[in-house]
C-alpha cells in the first residue's frame, strides 16, 4: 500500500511488538544485510522495537546518520525486571543512534530524567508530533449537512438529541479504558441521551481490559463499539467531545485529529496531551488513572455544551497554527539538510 501510495520501492522486514529474542535477532540480521547492500546515507526509525533493531543494524552496517524518533515510552508503565530490561534496551537504542527526536517536549524531559542519553543528541522537531496533521483533511466543514453522517448515526442508533463522547485508539488498559467505562456508567445513571463511541480494537494478548470492563461494554446499550475503521473522520463528525484518559503517550495523533475536527478534548496530564490541549481553553486536563476526575470532566462538558463547542473551535485554531503537517515536514527536511 505504501509503495503504491508514495510510488517508491518498499522492503518488508518482519518484527513483533513482543519481546521475542530469536525473531528480533533474525530481523537485525535482515536489516544489516539490507543496509550493507543499499548503503543508505540515513536510516530513520520509528516505534520502540523498530528503533532498537534498526539502530543496532545500522550501526553495525556503518550507516553514517542513524536517526530515531521517540513517539512514546512503553517502559513508563513497566515495573520490576521488565522495567530494568526496557531501560537497558532504550539505552542501547540511543547509544546506537546519532540523533534522537522525541516527538514532544515532555517526552524529552522524561528521557533526560532517566539519563537514557545526553541532551546534545536530542531535538524536538518543530512544535512536536511525529508527522503533524493535515488540517484540510481533518476539517469538520466537510461533514456539515452530510448524508453520510445522517446514515452513520442511523446505523449506530444515535438520536439527534444524544450527546456523544468518543474514544479513538487501542482498547487497552494503558489507554485508560477501564476508568472511562466506570466514569461513563456513572454518567449514565444521571443522563439518558448520551452515548460513548469506542472506535478501535482490543489487544487481549498484550494489554487486556478488566473482565468487568468488557462486560460493561457488552451490556451497556449506551456504549457503541464499531471496531476498527479505515476513516475516522465521520466518527469524529458525529461526536461532541473526545475522551482520551491515556496513561502514556508520545504526541497522540488522535487528540490532534479530534481537535482539528473541533471537538473539545478531555485528556490526561501527560506529555503530548498537555502540549496539544490547553486546560479550560481547548479542553480539560485531568490526572492519570483518576476515574472521579474523568467523570467530573465528562459531566462538565455534558452540562456546558456551549462552552464545549467554543473549546472545540479554539482547539482547531490552535492545531492549525502549531501542528499543520507541512510545517513539521519542512522542519524535518531542514534537519536532514544539516546532515553532511
Amino acid at each position: 500500500m505504501v509503495s503504491k501510495l508514495e510510488e517508491i520501492p518498499t522492503i518488508a522486514v518482519e518484527m513483533t511488538r513482543k519481546i521475542t529474542p530469536i525473531k528480533d535477532l533474525k530481523a537485525v540480521w535482515q536489516l544489516y544485510k539490507l543496509f550493507k547492500k543499499e548503503k543508505p546515507f540515513i536510516v530513520h526509525s520509528h516505534t520502540p522495537k523498530a528503533g532498537t533493531l534498526s539502530m543496532l543494524a545500522a550501526k553495525l552496517a556503518g550507516v553514517p546518520y542513524r536517526l530515531h524518533t521517540i513517539a512514546g515510552l512503553p517502559l513508563v508503565e513497566a515495573t520490576g525486571s521488565k522495567r530494568w530490561l526496557l531501560n537497558a534496551v532504550e539505552k542501547i537504542t540511543y547509544s546506537c543512534a546519532t540523533r534522537i527526536y522525541p516527538n514532544s517536549f515532555g517526552l524529552q524531559d522524561i528521557i533526560l530524567q532517566n539519563k537514557f542519553t545526553t541532551k546534545n543528541k536530542l531535538k524536538v522537531i518543530a512544535n512536536g508530533s511525529s508527522n503533524g496533521i493535515d488540517t484540510t483533511y481533518f476539517n469538520p466543514q466537510a461533514y456539515e449537512n452530510s448524508d453520510e453522517i445522517h446514515k452513520l448515526k442511523q446505523e449506530l442508533k444515535i438520536a439527534e438529541e444524544d450527546f456523544v463522547f468518543v474514544f479513538m485508539g487501542r482498547l487497552v488498559t494503558d489507554k485508560g479504558i477501564n476508568e472511562l467505562i466506570v466514569a461513563f456508567n456513572k454518567l449514565c445513571q444521571e443522563h439518558q441521551h448520551i452515548k460513548l463511541l469506542l472506535v478501535g480494537t482490543y489487544e487481549n494478548d498484550l494489554d487486556p481490559l478488566l473482565p468487568e470492563t468488557l462486560r460493561a461494554i457488552e451490556t451497556n446499550q449506551h456504549i457503541l463499539s464499531p471496531g476498527w475503521v479505515d476513516d475516522v473522520r465521520p466518527y469524529f463528525a458525529i461526536s461532541d467531545a473526545l475522551t482520551f484518559p491515556s496513561y502514556r503517550e508520545g504526541f497522540p495523533n488522535v487528540v490532534m485529529q479530534a481537535g482539528a475536527m473541533e471537538l473539545a478534548c478531555i485528556v490526561t496530564d501527560i506529555n503530548g496531551c498537555n502540549e496539544i490541549v490547553k486546560h479550560k481553553e481547548t479542553g480539560l486536563i485531568i490526572p492519570v488513572k483518576d476515574t472521579e476526575a474523568l467523570y467530573t470532566a465528562m459531566s462538565f462538558i455534558l452540562n456546558h455544551k456551549t462552552a464545549s463547542k467554543h473549546m472545540g473551535v479554539k482547539c482547531r485554531a490552535h492545531i492549525v497554527s502549531n501542528f499543520e503537517r507541512k510545517v513539521v515536514w519542512e522542519a524535518l527536511l531542514d534537519e536532514y539538510n544539516t546532515l553532511n
